[in-house]
C-alpha cells in the first residue's frame, strides 16, 4: 500500500495538482507491478484442451495432426503436456484450412468480395461496460481466427490500456488523433501497433484526441466533412483486416459521429436499470437527430445491424430482468440474445486491464471462470454470426 502524508495545499489549483500527481504515482506503481519486469503484457499459453476447443477439433485430431506433420509440435512442453502460443494457434488454423473440405471452417474471415466489418460500440452513459465489452469482443474474434483492428476513439484510452499500451506511463507513440487531425495528418498505417495478442492490432488513443472536438468546431464551414475523416483513413488499410472494433467516448460528440459514419454496424451496450434505459432513450434520440443532419448533407449511412447489448446482467435481480424483458419486447431481434453477466471474474480481470481470455481457468474459482467465459463467448459468437450474415453466409 502507498503511504503518503495528508494534503495541505493552500489553493484549489495546488490541491488538484497534488491530487493528480498522487494518482499518477499510484497508477504507475500499480501498472509496473502488474507488468513487471518489463512493463509489457504477454499472452498466456493455451493447453491442448483449450486449443482444440478454440480450433473446433477433438484432442485426437490434434494429436494426429502432430504425428502426421500437418502441424508442428509446440515449442513449450510441460511435463509431457502440450501448450500453445497465440501465434501457434494462428499457424494451426492456416494449416487446417488448407486441408479443409469447407472453406472458412478454420479461418472464418473475409473472402473475395466481402466488405470490411467495422463495428462501433457507443453509448454516452458511463458505466455501461462499453470498453470491457469492446476488448472482450476483440479477443474473442482474434482467438477465433479473425484479423482484428481495434481503434480507440476515447481520449481516456481505456481500450488502449487493455491492449497493453499504458499512456499513463508516458507513451509517446502515434495515436488515432494523428491520423484524423486536420493539420498534416499521418497515414493510418503509421499509427497501427501490433499488440501482444495474436491477430489483434491497435490504434491507440491519447488525451490529445480530445482536441479533435475543438478543431472540428473551428474547421466547420470550411468545406471539410469531419465525419468522413475516420472512414477515409480506414479505407487505406481495409485489405489487412476482417473486422475493425471501435470504442467510442461516452459522449455524442464529433468523435463518436465520425466513428458512426465509418461503422458498418453498431452495438449499444447498456446496463439493465431504469436510469440507463432513460439515458439510452435520450442517446438514441440525439443520435437520430445527428444522423439526419449527416444524411441531409448527402452522405449515405447503411448499417448491417444496430443492436443493443445488455451488460452487467444479473439473472437473480428481478427489477433488472424486468428491464431486460422490456427491451426485448420493444426491439425484439435488435437486442442481442447473449448478455454480459455481472461477474467478479470479469471485474477482477479488468482490475489488471485483462480479459477473461487472458486468465487461466486454474487461476480463479472454476465456476466463476466458466460463467464469465461462457457469457463472453456467447456474445462473441453472436456477433460473429451477424458478421457472417452480413457477408451473405
Amino acid at each position: 500500500m502507498i503511504q503518503t502524508a495528508p494534503i495541505h495545499s493552500t489553493s484549489q489549483s495546488e490541491l488538484t495538482r497534488e491530487m493528480s500527481e498522487r494518482l499518477q504515482t499510484a497508477l504507475s506503481t500499480h501498472l509496473k507491478q502488474a507488468y513487471a519486469p518489463d512493463e509489457m503484457k504477454a499472452l498466456r499459453l493455451f493447453s491442448a484442451t483449450e486449443a482444440a476447443d478454440l480450433l473446433g477439433v477433438t484432442g485426437q485430431f490434434l494429436r494426429k495432426s502432430h504425428s502426421d506433420g500437418t502441424i508442428r509440435e509446440p515449442e513449450v512442453n510441460r511435463n509431457g503436456r502440450r501448450f500453445y502460443s497465440g501465434q501457434e494457434l494462428v499457424a494451426m488454423r492456416s494449416a487446417f484450412e488448407e486441408g479443409a473440405r469447407i472453406s472458412g471452417k478454420y479461418v472464418p474471415g473475409r473472402r473475395e468480395g466481402d466488405k470490411l466489418q467495422v463495428i462501433q460500440l457507443m453509448n454516452f452513459k458511463g458505466g455501461s461496460a462499453k470498453s470491457t465489452s469492446a476488448i472482450h469482443l476483440c479477443h474473442y474474434l482474434a482467438l477465433n481466427g479473425y484479423r482484428v483492428l481495434a481503434i480507440d476513439l476515447d481520449p481516456q484510452g481505456s481500450l488502449t490500456g487493455f491492449c497493453g499500451i499504458q499512456t499513463e506511463l508516458e507513451y509517446d507513440g502515434a495515436s488515432i488523433y494523428d491520423a484524423i487531425r486536420y493539420d498534416d495528418p499521418l497515414s493510418l498505417s503509421d499509427t497501427i501497433i501490433q499488440t501482444y495478442f495474436s491477430n489483434l492490432d491497435l490504434i491507440p488513443a491519447k488525451l490529445v484526441l480530445s482536441e479533435f472536438e475543438t478543431e472540428t468546431a473551428i474547421h466547420a464551414g470550411r468545406g471539410v466533412s469531419f465525419f468522413e475523416r475516420l472512414d477515409t483513413a480506414i479505407q487505406t488499410v481495409e485489405g489487412y483486416y476482417d473486422v475493425v472494433i471501435i470504442d467510442s467516448p461516452p459522449a455524442l460528440g464529433f468523435l463518436t459521429l465520425t466513428g458512426l459514419y465509418a461503422a458498418t454496424s453498431v452495438i449499444v451496450p447498456m446496463t439493465p436499470s431504469m436510469l440507463d434505459l432513460a439515458s439510452t432513450q435520450q442517446f438514441i434520440e440525439m443520435t437520430s437527430a445527428y444522423l439526419k443532419v449527416i444524411e441531409d448533407s448527402g452522405a449515405s449511412l447503411n448499417h448491417d445491424f444496430f443492436s443493443f447489448l445488455i451488460t452487467r446482467d444479473d439473472p437473480t435481480d428481478i427489477p433488472s430482468q424486468q428491464i431486460v424483458s422490456l427491451m426485448r419486447a420493444l426491439f425484439q431481434g435488435r437486442v442481442l440474445s447473449a448478455t454480459g453477466l455481472r461477474s467478479t471474474g470479469i471485474a477482477d480481470a479488468a482490475m489488471l486491464k485483462m480479459t477473461i481470455y487472458e486468465i487461466a481457468r486454474a487461476d480463479m474459482t472454476r465456476s466463476t471462470y466458466d460463467r464469465a467465459r461462457a457469457s463472453m463467448d456467447a456474445i462473441g459468437l453472436e456477433v460473429s454470426h451477424l458478421m457472417q450474415k452480413a457477408w451473405g453466409r
